[in-house]
C-alpha cells in the first residue's frame, strides 16, 4: 500500500469519526446544519455580486467561460457532422 494511499484512508476515517461525534447530538447536528445552510446562501450571495461586478468591468465570468466552452464543443461536434456529410457527397459523385 503507498504512502499517498495510506494517508487519504486514514484521514478520511478521521473525517468520518468526527463526523460521527457530531452528528451523534440532535442538537449539534442541528446547529450544524443551520451553519451550513447559512454559508452556502452567502456563498451565493458572492458568487452572484462577483458575476455581477464582474460583468460591469466587462471581464468574463467563469461560467461565461463554460458557456462558451459548450458553444465551441457544439460547434465542433456539428463541423465535424458536416465535413463527414461532404466527404459521403463528394465520394458518391
Amino acid at each position: 500500500m503507498g504512502l499517498r494511499k495510506s494517508l487519504r484512508d486514514r484521514a478520511l476515517g478521521l473525517s468520518a469519526r468526527a463526523m460521527e461525534r457530531v452528528f451523534a447530538d440532535e442538537k449539534r447536528a442541528q446547529q450544524f446544519s443551520s451553519a451550513l445552510g447559512a454559508v452556502q446562501r452567502s456563498k451565493a450571495v458572492v458568487d452572484k455580486t462577483q458575476a455581477a461586478v464582474m460583468h460591469q468591468l466587462n471581464f468574463a465570468t467563469r461560467a461565461d467561460f463554460k458557456d462558451l466552452g459548450r458553444s465551441l464543443s457544439s460547434l465542433k461536434k456539428r463541423i465535424k457532422s458536416l465535413d463527414a456529410k461532404l466527404t459521403s457527397i463528394s465520394s458518391a459523385s
